[in-house]
């Protein structure tokens, strides 16, 4: 009896799907990938893709987003010049392998639909980045190299937004001088920046209680 072929349902075919569409993208790019080339080399169809990602765009930032390589610990290396200049450096090497045309091409369609505007700015802000980055100030504080800080949402994605700018514009990889300068000439500074521009400590209105008048 012949084995009935089975049905990839659910992840499995998620998966397909967004394989397909890194190999189209490493072929032919973001401006001539199309869903109907996508559909057909995942082995399914263009309403199949479209009931699950709304655009090209949704998909293509589906597809980057698996790439991504699994977050290993963030080291602690004794400074943060150290550890920034290591997160730089991931960042750098990871982006090189993320076809700088690719990026160009969805930030492209992003100024484009608003809504494609917004899922990038959820993803950039849920994404382990800003976590990584908190880690490494934290661990600067408890050092003692820098003050508390309050870390402003776009301070904590800016070390992407540098990077990225510099590879789509300038070509990747990044050359190492320029991760370096970076981290010595724009992220230190603004660390430094917002560790001295904290709030000041408000004392209690008042004389301590029990205290004279």
């Amino acid at each position: 009896m012949t084995e009935a072929k089975t049905r990839r349902r659910g992840e499995l075919l998620e998966e397909a799907i967004l394989e397909a569409t890194w190999a189209e993208l490493a072929e032919v790019g973001y401006t001539a990938l199309t869903i109907e080339a996508v559909a057909k080399r995942a082995g399914t169809s263009k309403p199949v893709i479209y009931r699950r990602w709304q655009s090209r765009a949704h998909l293509v930032v589906a597809a980057w987003a698996r790439q991504r390589p699994a977050e290993s610990v963030t080291p602690d290396l004794g400074s943060l010049r150290a550890d920034l200049v290591w997160l730089f450096t991931r960042l750098a090497d990871r982006t090189a392998g993320m076809m700088s045309e690719t990026i160009a091409g969805v930030m492209a369609e992003a100024f484009k639909h608003p809504e494609v505007q917004e899922l990038l700015r959820e993803r950039m802000d849920s994404a382990p980045l800003t976590h990584t980055v908190r880690q490494i100030v934290d661990s600067a504080v408890a050092r003692e190299e820098l003050p508390p800080v309050v870390l402003p949402r776009l301070a904590a994605r800016l070390p992407l937004d540098l990077v990225r700018a510099e590879a789509v514009f300038c070509g990747a990889p990044v050359p190492e001088e320029l991760v370096e300068a970076m981290v010595d000439e724009i992220y230190l500074p603004l660390l430094k920046g917002l560790a001295l521009n904290r709030p000041p400590h408000k004392e209690p209105d008042g004389p301590p209680q029990g205290g004279p008048p």
